[in-house]
């Protein structure tokens, strides 16, 4: 029912790539999750998470939804846990995850930490979920300026994540997806470098998602890539070209 592809680079500073991506395609499943405590541990609950919402999206009895996704997320959190406390080596290990499950005219989006999901829907690129990072939360109150806040030392720092606490509080937001829409899952490797704008451009040009996926790794990869950079493109099959 929908096209989609995923592509990942380390990018031009980190020698270890800690992001995973996986999708369930027959299911309308996709998710990004970009590892937190270090290169073995942001290795390991990346892809301790991304294995485990998988299997528990493709053991349930039905069709996925939000609820079993956000009981998949508890089940990775209890397991990157466990793991972190029981191999020091692995201590303070987590992760972000973003997970979609798409329909043919609907998207619901599970999240938690700073990977996004957005829409881009007839030229316009809409951002669906929220950033659960310090900024965000004191952004309005702070009364600092959106480039003290981009620079601010704590812009890093999340309130949410996989293995963070012992229960994971994710969000879950719903929009429509129609035919000819593209849903973008990322890690903060490409929204943290390059553009909306970029991004928006990008997603519009006349190619196959593989290419778009491409162009977006490579926009960041010219404007330094610090991080490592993972893109998920989501069209309607009948949509693709």
């Amino acid at each position: 029912m929908f096209d989609s592809c995923g592509a990942t680079h380390a990018g031009n500073v980190r020698a270890n790539n800690e992001d995973r991506f996986d999708s369930v395609p027959e299911l309308g499943f996709f998710v990004v999750a970009d590892g937190l405590g270090g290169a073995a541990g942001g290795e390991r609950a990346s892809a301790l998470t991304v294995k485990t919402l998988v299997e528990e999206v493709r053991s349930a009895q039905a069709a996925p939804t939000a609820a079993t996704v956000m009981q998949a997320i508890e089940l990775a959190n209890k397991r990157v846990r466990w793991e972190a406390e029981n191999d020091p080596c692995l201590e303070g290990m987590g992760c972000t995850v973003t997970a979609a499950i798409a329909q043919p005219d609907r998207v619901e989006i599970v999240n938690a930490g700073d990977s996004r999901a957005y829409r881009f829907s007839r030229g316009k690129l809409e951002q669906l979920t929220a950033d659960h990072t310090w900024v965000s939360a004191i952004a309005e109150a702070s009364g600092l300026s959106e480039a003290e806040l981009k620079n601010h030392p704590k812009r890093h720092l999340l309130t949410k994540a996989v293995g963070a606490e012992y229960k994971v509080a994710a969000d879950t937001v719903a929009s429509d997806f129609h035919a000819g829409d593209i849903l973008l899952l990322c890690s903060d490797g490409l929204h943290g470098v390059t553009s909306p704008d970029v991004i928006a451009s990008t997603l519009e040009r006349e190619a196959s998602l593989q290419d778009k996926a491409q162009w977006l790794i490579d926009a960041t990869l010219r404007l330094g890539a610090p991080d490592n950079v993972t893109v998920v493109l989501v069209r309607h099959a009948d949509a693709a070209q």
